[in-house]
């Protein structure tokens, strides 16, 4: 093969590298925003619980209040049936003591209802607090990945570093000058492998006498149609990476 297109292959293979290595850095702040809005939402939905809950024991407290003002009338009326000295005086006075008493029973269902709703609530807020602990757990230990991964990038980073300036060193200026043109170009993507007489990046099919030139691998090389630079693996050689093949057009 041909000594700088074979490094320019590895060149391409070192960006590559590089490259997702950049990204993968530069998704940090939005992937940290992500983790931080699965809490967010964790906490809010406790919170919402807690609210529920609350309001479920405000209106019962407001509902208690009502039946002791029902029961201090009632113990009123009851009084006042002692003292009454008509018929008439105490069929009134027993009409307000069935009044108060059908306002009691009705109130205290209502405080069952509220009752058995604050049991209901409680289960959901301690179901939101347990998931918010174990959403907690997993951003933490997500959190903790990507520490892990942020340190691993940047050593990735200066090695590819130190082999590209290794590996430019060793290639002829003007071939250097044509591969940077292309991958500017060509979001960073100026290598392609050629196969079956097509441009696998673009796609688009090789004159034959070009592909034949091509498989030799003793030229430096453009597609016609994106101007990456071509190279063939044979059947007994190592597979072109898919980094390379699989970059956008």
């Amino acid at each position: 093969m041909n000594a700088d297109l074979e490094r320019l292959i590895a060149l391409q293979r070192l960006d590559t590298a590089a490259h997702e290595a950049e990204r993968r850095l530069a998704d940090e702040p939005q992937r940290e925003q992500a983790l931080d809005a699965r809490l967010t939402a964790a906490r809010e939905h406790v919170a919402a619980a807690k609210e529920r809950l609350t309001e479920n024991q405000n209106a019962r407290r407001a509902i208690e209040k009502d039946v002791a003002v029902h029961q201090g009338r009632l113990s009123k009326f009851r009084e006042q049936a002692m003292a009454v000295k008509t018929n008439q005086e105490y069929h009134a006075v027993q009409k307000e003591i069935g009044f108060a008493q059908t306002e009691i029973k009705t109130l205290e269902d209502s405080i069952l209802e509220r009752m058995l709703e604050a049991d209901e609530l409680t289960g959901a807020l301690k179901r939101a607090e347990a998931a918010l602990a174990a959403e907690q757990k997993s951003v933490d230990a997500d959190r903790k990945a990507m520490s892990a991964e942020h340190a691993e990038l940047h050593a990735l980073v200066e090695k590819v570093r130190a082999e590209r300036a290794t590996v430019v060193e060793g290639l002829d200026p003007h071939v250097l000058k044509i591969f940077e043109q292309v991958a500017k170009r060509r979001h960073g993507v100026a290598v392609a492998e050629a196969r079956d007489g097509i441009c696998t990046i673009c796609h688009v099919r090789l004159r034959p006498q070009v592909f034949n030139t091509i498989r030799k691998n003793e030229e430096i090389i453009q597609c016609d149609h994106c101007n990456r630079i071509l190279f063939f693996v044979h059947a007994t050689s190592e597979p072109a990476p898919d980094s390379i093949t699989q970059s956008a057009q």
